[in-house]
This record gives C-alpha cells, sequence and structure tokens, in this order.
C-alpha cells in the first residue's frame, strides 16, 4: 500500500491476518508454566536448582520421618539393658563366613577382665555366626505411647546374642536405639522453640515497626535489657527454677519455652527494621485506607513482603535451639531421664577417662553436626529462592 500525499516514495506493509489482542503473550507450554507460575511456584522452581539444599532437606526430611517411627527403627526398647555386656563396642556387619555367603551377621562376642586397666576385653568368636533377624519381634513397647507392639525393623540374632552396631553404654544400653530415641527429642524441641520464639518475635516486632513512637521505645529497651545478659548465665537460671518435681515431660515443655522465651528477641529487631521502612509504602497506605485493621496489614501485607528473612532466620533458629538443648542437658540442667535426648547421651560422656576408653560414647555429637548443617545448607537455599530481588 502507498502512503498519499508523498509522492508515491513510501510504501507500507499492512497485515490481513485478523487482529489477535493477546499474541504479544502467545508463548511455548514451558515458558508458559514459568511465566505463569505462583509465588510459591517460582519459589519451588529456583530452590530446586540450588543442589546442596535439596540434599540436606532431604536429610532432613529423612530424619524428621524417623522419628514418628523410632519405636519400630531401634532394635532394642528405650531403657532395655544387657548388664553382661556394658561398654561393649561397635560390632561389624560381616555377609561372607569362611567365603560363604551368608547375609548381614555378627558374630558372638567373648570378653575377659583386663585388671591392669580395670577394662573390658571384648573379643569375636569368628566361628559362631549370627545372622540378623529382620521385621521380627523384639522388646515390647507402646508406639507414641498409645498403641502397644513388639515388631522391630531388625534385632539381635538370638537372646543370648547382643546386637551392639555403635557400641553399648555404662548400663549395657544399645547407643544406636538411645539415639534414635533422643533424636525424637532433640527435633522437636527445635520445631517448638522456634515456634515459641516466631510469635513472639513477630508480634512484638510488628507492633513496634508498625506503631513506631512510645510503643517502639518500650519494646526496643525491653530487648536490650534482655540481650544485654550473657546467654549462657540466663539459661541456666532458668533452668535452675525448674521444680525437680516437675515430670520429664514438663520439663521438655518448660525447656522448650525457655528457649524460645530467649531467642526471639533478634527476629523482632529485623521485624521492625523492616516494618518501619514497609510501612510508608503505597500499598499499605493504600489497605489503610480501606479500612484494613492493623493485624491484617501487618502480616498479610507487610509480612509476606520479607518472607526470605523470615525462612532464613527460622531454618537458622531451628539448629540453635537443638544445640541449646544440647547444652543444657549436657549440663545436666535440661532434659532428665527417663527421657533421652542427644544432649542426655553427651552427658554421660563427661568424664575424660571413660571417652578415652570408650569413645563410642561420643557418637551422639555425630547426628547434631549433621542436623546443623543441614538446617544452615537448606536455610541457604530457602533464602536465595524467596528472594524476590534475587
Amino acid at each position: 500500500m502507498t502512503a498519499p500525499g508523498n509522492g508515491g516514495g513510501l510504501t507500507h506493509f499492512v497485515s490481513q491476518a485478523p487482529f489477535d489482542p493477546y499474541a504479544i503473550d502467545s508463548v511455548n507450554p514451558a515458558l508458559e508454566k514459568i511465566y505463569m507460575a505462583s509465588q510459591w511456584r517460582m519459589m519451588w522452581l529456583r530452590f530446586r536448582r540450588h543442589k546442596v539444599a535439596v540434599v540436606a532437606g532431604l536429610v532432613l526430611a529423612v530424619m524428621y520421618l524417623a522419628i514418628l517411627f523410632v519405636e519400630f527403627l531401634a532394635p532394642y526398647g528405650q531403657h532395655a539393658r544387657n548388664v553382661d555386656y556394658i561398654y561393649a563396642p561397635p560390632q561389624e556387619v560381616h555377609w561372607t563366613h569362611q567365603g560363604e555367603f551368608v547375609g548381614p551377621f555378627v558374630y558372638a562376642l567373648d570378653y575377659k577382665l583386663d585388671m591392669e586397666n580395670l577394662q573390658r576385653i571384648y573379643t569375636e568368636n569368628v566361628i559362631d555366626p549370627r545372622p540378623i533377624r529382620f521385621f521380627c519381634a523384639g522388646d515390647t513397647y507402646k508406639f507414641w505411647g498409645l498403641v502397644e507392639g513388639d515388631t522391630h525393623l531388625f534385632c539381635p540374632p538370638d537372646n543370648d546374642t547382643p546386637l551392639f552396631l555403635l557400641g553399648s553404654d555404662r548400663l549395657g544400653r544399645d547407643m544406636l536405639s538411645r539415639i534414635l530415641y533422643g533424636m525424637r527429642i532433640s527435633l522437636t524441641i527445635g520445631l517448638f522453640g522456634v515456634a515459641v520464639s516466631f510469635i513472639l518475635g513477630m508480634t512484638f516486632g510488628g507492633l513496634a515497626g508498625y506503631y513506631g513512637g512510645w510503643v517502639d521505645d518500650l519494646l526496643q529497651r525491653s530487648i536490650e535489657i534482655i540481650r544485654s545478659i550473657p546467654h549462657l548465665p540466663l539459661w541456666l537460671a532458668l533452668a535452675a527454677i525448674l521444680p525437680v518435681t516437675w515430670s520429664p515431660m514438663l520439663v521438655y515443655f518448660g525447656i522448650t519455652i525457655i528457649l524460645g522465651l530467649i531467642d526471639w528477641t533478634g527476629l523482632a529487631r529485623a521485624v521492625r527494621s523492616r516494618l518501619l521502612s514497609l510501612r510508608e509504602e503505597d500499598f499499605c497506605v493504600a489497605a489503610q485506607l480501606m479500612g484494613a485493621s492493623p493485624g491484617r496489614i501487618i502480616f498479610r501485607h507487610l509480612m509476606p513482603s520479607f518472607m526470605s528473612h523470615l525462612i532464613a532466620s527460622a531454618t537458622l533458629a531451628i539448629p540453635g535451639m537443638i544445640l541449646g538443648e544440647t547444652a543444657l542437658s549436657f549440663l545436666g540442667l535440661g532434659i532428665r531421664p527417663p527421657i533421652t535426648s542427644w544432649g542426655v547421651l553427651l552427658n554421660e560422656a563427661q568424664n575424660i577417662n571413660v571417652v578415652a576408653l570408650y569413645p563410642w560414647l561420643m557418637l551422639p555429637i555425630l547426628p547434631v553436626i549433621v542436623v546443623v548443617l543441614a538446617f544452615n545448607f537448606l536455610g541457604d537455599g530457602l533464602r536465595d529462592a524467596a528472594d524476590p530481588y534475587r
């Protein structure tokens, strides 16, 4: 088509195809999944690219899933004792005997007393293989204290042959079983403690950041007083307040609340600083003009704006809670027997002479290290995935 008024020197090309107002948004199905994805979908897509965080998340998922079936996974009951095999070393699992495949088995243990070092010396009876039983009947238990059962994933070969894959302690109790039972307490206390900490931190930090003024001044001075007290003496003082007549379960919840009451101040300050800047944004002013309540503005509009920081704080606070419980129980001021936690197990390894002779008593420190590292890697991945500016 030739444009009029220009001597025919300029030609315009016009498409005769029907007009499609959505043609500019036409994309292939692969890109459409990204362009049309929700915020949580975008977080998941970014998180999957963080391989270390994915592996850490799988490790934590397996561990938290395992605490639901501890009674089934542990070869012995929580308080089962074998006084004939105290301080037995970890047993090696064998597969072949004299060149023939037998399957997973252990050898029977013989021991003699070393009167010079006052130590039991255990040796394997290599002519007597004992196959490990699987999905077998063993020590009776109450599943989560409700349903009675006796089925275990694997059991000792027989009543006379022990199965101590991680050794035994001073009372002849299986270390592997006690570590599994302790995992239930140590991992859940981190979740409950963070729940208490987040409720306090988000509430007081939200009020200080949204209202400001004397409310902010009062809360900030209170936070400064709490943060000025060294944590370890404060832990010891609060833990010593718990009555000695309390049941172990009440002590468990008491320690959880103590850890939450101490750890909320850092989150409250972070929430307050973010809300001070976000409350002046247009979307916050618009919500106020539309009559939204302060609670809805804080938790519905402002908190999601820095979700990446909250997620990172949560994943980093949980290992802090676990380490806090471990430290208190190690010092004898936290969880007390008969409840078992990783800190209680480490409390029995305070004597350096015992550790020198029986180093496997320090094995409960390994799951603590694994959990702390996994939560840190997971927190890094979630923070990067939830950061809208990354």
